[in-house]
């Protein structure tokens, strides 16, 4: 389990700062580029775990910069190069700040805020006699705002976020309008792969042009809830659970161990074997997604291949 990155400490050329959050670690180079490393981390309630996931970061990584590419004829997006497995290259980006939530399905939190009696859901109505994992007759946006280090996102409407002005109306329709556009093609690529896309979220930013970008990560198993198609309403109509493949399995064996994030509980011990299974899912994922067989990199050293790589880059461009 050793060969995994859990946190890095490089001096890129141009390099001004270094943000750390919960997966990805940013370098801002210069005042025009950033340098994005995925790494091994896995974060689940909002907390870190405290052993890496073998590969987890060129997974996520790899997913992220494919869906981008077979997105942006629809929106444009901040990236410009993937130099290394772990590693995206982009435009630096003032990003908003709030995270576009789009539901298709009612899974997860929205189930588990259905399951409490509510109807509403970020000052959206979800309609009575659903079951966990319908499917709503239109997907809907559910935002959150984005927390600071260490805090949990919270959700909010639409009307709030005009209201407080944190994004303006006419950027808000916008970021609508690019977050349904890409989770229909999300949909149409997971559905070509016998998969459905059930919710993801989406991140976006102004470049110095003041123009709209998707940023960040894209249809991973972070950001994104799939459920395979085949046998999905079989299993709705027994009243079964859904076979999926998100990091919703993470936290289902968490909340089965006694832990959700909360005040005083301790994350429960992950043995190397189910570390090992972990990675075995998100490869799995991997595969199912992007219809290619997953190339592991070098994991001798990934620091160091990844400070090769990027300086390499940086010195060429």
């Amino acid at each position: 389990m050793s060969n995994t990155i859990i946190d890095t400490n490089f001096n890129f050329p141009g390099q001004k700062k270094v943000y750390k959050g919960k997966v990805r670690e940013v370098y801002y180079i210069d005042d025009d580029l950033l340098v994005m490393i995925a790494t091994d981390r896995l974060s689940a309630f909002d907390v870190v775990m405290p052993k890496g996931i073998p590969f987890k970061g060129q997974i996520l990584n790899q997913i992220a910069t494919k869906m981008m590419k077979a997105s942006e004829d629809l929106v444009p997006n901040w990236l410009i190069a993937a130099p290394d497995p772990n590693v995206a290259v982009g435009h630096l980006c003032d990003p908003f700040k709030v995270e576009m939530v789009i539901r298709g399905y009612l899974s997860g939190h929205a189930a588990r805020e259905y399951k409490l009696g509510k109807r509403q859901l970020c000052g959206v109505s979800m309609p009575d006699g659903m079951k966990e994992n319908d499917k709503f007759s239109e997907p809907i946006i559910t935002p959150a705002t984005k927390a600071e280090q260490g805090d949990h996102d919270e959700d909010i409407s639409r009307e709030d976020i005009l209201k407080r002005g944190i994004v303006s109306k006419e950027d808000y329709e916008i970021l609508e309008d690019y977050t349904r556009k890409l989770f229909q093609r999300g949909s149409e690529i997971a559905a070509s792969r016998g998969l459905i896309l059930v919710d993801t979220k989406y991140e976006f930013g102004k470049t110095k042009e003041g123009k709209i970008v998707l940023i960040d990560e894209i249809h991973t198993p972070d950001s994104s809830r799939y459920f395979y198609a085949d046998g999905y309403q079989e299993r709705q109509d027994k009243g079964e659970a859904q076979k999926q493949l998100s990091k919703e399995f993470v936290r289902q064996w968490l909340i089965s161990n006694g832990f959700q994030g909360l005040e005083g509980q301790v994350v429960p011990f992950m043995s190397d074997g189910y570390i090992t299974t972990v990675s075995e899912r998100y490869i799995e994922l991997y595969e199912n997604i992007t219809g290619e067989t997953f190339k592991k990199a070098d994991v001798s050293d990934i620091q160091e291949r990844i400070e090769k790589n990027v300086n390499a880059y940086l010195e060429a461009h």
